[in-house]
């Protein structure tokens, strides 16, 4: 019997009309206007609502070329569910409106055996919406394709565990045959998000956000995930998926293929001009075979 996850998202997020859906990610990806490359390993992108962030996303989801992938590891914050370990799904199918993502039982088993992960169950898996906004995307770019995923939820994860997963990670990054979508929004800046640094000397508000975001930015296109950590604790910059982030650098500089990160989109929400204003960034990066 198959376990399904609903897309709970879908119809608020982004529209539950299919038609629709496959319209606006198809309009979106042209306008990228990316070469696919099957040199192009994983991707880190943004989770917002579609309105949001659903641009920036296809400069991501733009690069890839699904003929050799088979399998899709999914890396997502987790934003309601507390958890210092990463989670796996118990469901057997993720649905999107454009069609279905099975998940491949056999790494999910395999996974499990570590002992390393606990399993979410499917009232918290609905209930995050990190991984839920890359499946539309996987499930467009992977039509008419056979491929499956494995949703890891990524919690609150202490340095030394980051490196534990990385390196427990690691071998899959070896495989041509499987992918990495890994899940993160960047800088949440205002005093909802209770983040308000603001360095003058770049002038606007969302001047300095860009600064900010942009230097995090720099610093994970050099796959260090020490210097990552760093900039994080100096920062305390609010990126939502730094702990999937950091897993995903542990995982590249443990596995023995050569892949570097390179951003080819930044936008913010809205721009920031005084201390009343509230703006949620957006970046999109694809992590390539280093020939």
């Amino acid at each position: 019997m198959d376990k399904i996850r609903r897309p709970s998202h879908a119809g608020s997020w982004y529209t539950d009309n299919p038609k629709e859906l496959a319209e606006e990610l198809d309009g979106w990806l042209r306008a990228a206007g990316l070469p696919k490359s099957s040199d192009v390993r994983g991707v880190i992108a943004p989770h917002a609502g579609y309105s949001y962030s659903g641009r920036a996303a296809a400069y991501a989801f733009g690069n890839i070329d699904p003929s050799n992938i088979t399998r899709i590891f999914l890396l997502g914050p987790s934003h309601h569910y507390y958890t210092p370990k990463c989670a796996l799904s118990k469901a057997t199918v993720y649905k999107t409106p454009i069609g279905d993502l099975p998940i491949d039982q056999e790494v999910n088993e395999e996974l499990k055996a570590t002992g390393k992960f606990e399993l979410m169950d499917l009232r918290v898996d609905e209930a995050e919406h990190s991984m839920e906004m890359h499946l539309p995307y996987l499930a467009k770019v992977f039509q008419g394709y056979a491929v499956k995923i494995v949703p890891i939820l990524v919690g609150a994860l202490s340095a030394e565990n980051e490196a534990v997963y990385g390196r427990l990670l690691a071998k899959y990054a070896d495989d041509p045959t499987n992918f990495f979508s890994v899940s993160s929004d960047f800088c949440h800046w205002g005093s909802r998000f209770n983040y308000t640094h603001y360095d003058k000397k770049h002038g606007a508000i969302h001047k300095s956000i860009e600064a900010l975001d942009k230097m995090g930015m720099d610093i994970i296109e050099t796959g260090d995930p020490d210097a990552f950590k760093h900039y994080l604790l100096e920062t305390d910059n609010t990126i939502c998926g730094r702990h999937p982030i950091s897993v995903f650098l542990h995982m590249l500089k443990n596995s023995s293929t050569k892949v570097k990160i390179r951003f080819l989109r930044y936008e913010q929400s809205s721009q920031c001009k005084s201390t009343r204003d509230s703006s949620v960034s957006y970046a999109s990066a694809a992590a390539k075979i280093d020939a």
